[in-house]
């Protein structure tokens, strides 16, 4: 009993598993859905009309029975009367008799004609509404599949609007825009240390200019001591 149990409870999860899947790929393939609720009404279909038409021939068949069974009725009737007319009694007692097993026997058919036309109705009715049912699925699943196929490409634009990323031009302007500043920056570090340069070597000229300059004095200051000194011993 145990093993039973699990294994019921195994094959229900498996036909769970099942209907997942199949739902999933139905989700993703409506057209499939559509089809298959089509197919199975379909089948429906041709199954109530195979029955119905047992159903009409029944009714056809009880029809032409209550036909021929009013026009037996119709004729012993005819034939009582005459009976009755001429006298003959025991023709009259047999004709009554049958004429009454012929009376319930119609009344007997009429109802069950009845009855299968009823049936023969319902059926041809619900034929109607299936075959309805059925157009509309597929007038329904023309349109959905429609608007389905445009989401889709739609979905699609989207993602690939969504991918369309502009990073790598972007990373590849930057690094343009990087290297034109670094050049101008490089010419611009050349211009500085060219000034530089020609500062230091001005300063240096000046330094060079000053001790030149401190030299010539240092000489003709000793030029004018050595010139008062030989002015003194000539006196």
């Amino acid at each position: 009993m145990a093993n039973n149990a699990i294994m019921g409870r195994l094959w229900n999860l498996w036909t769970g598993f099942v209907a997942l899947w199949v739902t999933d790929i139905e989700k993703e393939h409506p057209e499939i859905a559509y089809q298959n609720s089509i197919a199975s009404m379909t089948e429906k279909y041709t199954k109530l009309k195979q029955a119905s038409g047992r159903i009409i021939a029944r009714r056809l068949e009880l029809e032409d029975r209550l036909s021929t069974a009013k026009a037996d009725l119709a004729k012993v009737t005819t034939q009582l009367n005459a009976a009755l007319a001429t006298n003959q009694d025991d023709l009259a007692m047999v004709l009554i008799q049958k004429k009454n097993a012929l009376d319930e026997g119609s009344k007997d058919l009429e109802a069950d004609f009845t009855e299968a036309d009823k049936d023969a109705e319902e059926a041809k009715d619900q034929l109607l509404e299936i075959k309805g049912e059925i157009d509309r699925l597929k007038a329904e699943k023309d349109r959905m599949i429609a608007k389905f196929q445009s989401a889709e490409a739609r979905l699609h634009i989207q993602e690939s609007l969504d991918g369309l990323s502009i990073d790598a031009e972007v990373k590849a302007l930057s690094g343009v825009r990087d290297h034109i500043k670094g050049r101008v920056a490089e010419a611009k570090l050349g211009a500085e240390l060219r000034q530089s340069d020609l500062d230091v070597r001005l300063k240096s000229l000046n330094r060079s200019a000053g001790a030149v300059t401190a030299r010539a004095q240092l000489e003709q200051m000793k030029a004018a001591k050595a010139a008062e000194a030989s002015s003194g011993k000539s006196l």
